[in-house]
Order: structure tokens, then sequence, then C-alpha cells
């Protein structure tokens, strides 16, 4: 009986192991896919605030022109 329930004890921590592993594994490519995300979505912003910026300067240059 105690075999057994050893057995059946040992089976089960098993199984949680290997089921938290996968959790983890699950867990871990859901991060990294989200972090790609931020990165991509800063690159655009980084680049829509440099078109801005450019936009302004040439507006600066052409009205320093006129003066």
């Amino acid at each position: 009986m105690k075999k057994l329930f050893l057995l059946f004890a040992v089976a089960t921590m098993s199984l949680s192991i290997y089921s938290c592993r996968e959790t983890t594994e699950e867990k871990s490519e859901d991060a990294m896919e989200s972090a790609g995300e931020d990165i991509e979505n800063a690159g655009e912003e980084m680049e829509a605030e440099a078109e801005e910026a450019e936009q302004e300067m040439e507006d600066e240059m052409n009205e320093n022109d006129d003066m």
C-alpha cells in the first residue's frame, strides 16, 4: 500500500512539474512577442517624430527666408 501511495505521489508531482514548465514556456514566448511588438511600435513612433521634427525645421527655414 505504501509503495502504491508513493508511486501515485511521484506521478502527481511529475505531472505538475511538467505542466508548470509548459506554462512558463508559454508565458516566456508571450513576453518575447510583446516586447518585440513594443520595440516595433516605438520605432514607428520615433520615425513619426523624426519626420515631424524635419518638417518643423523646414518650415522654420522657409520662414527665415521670407524675411
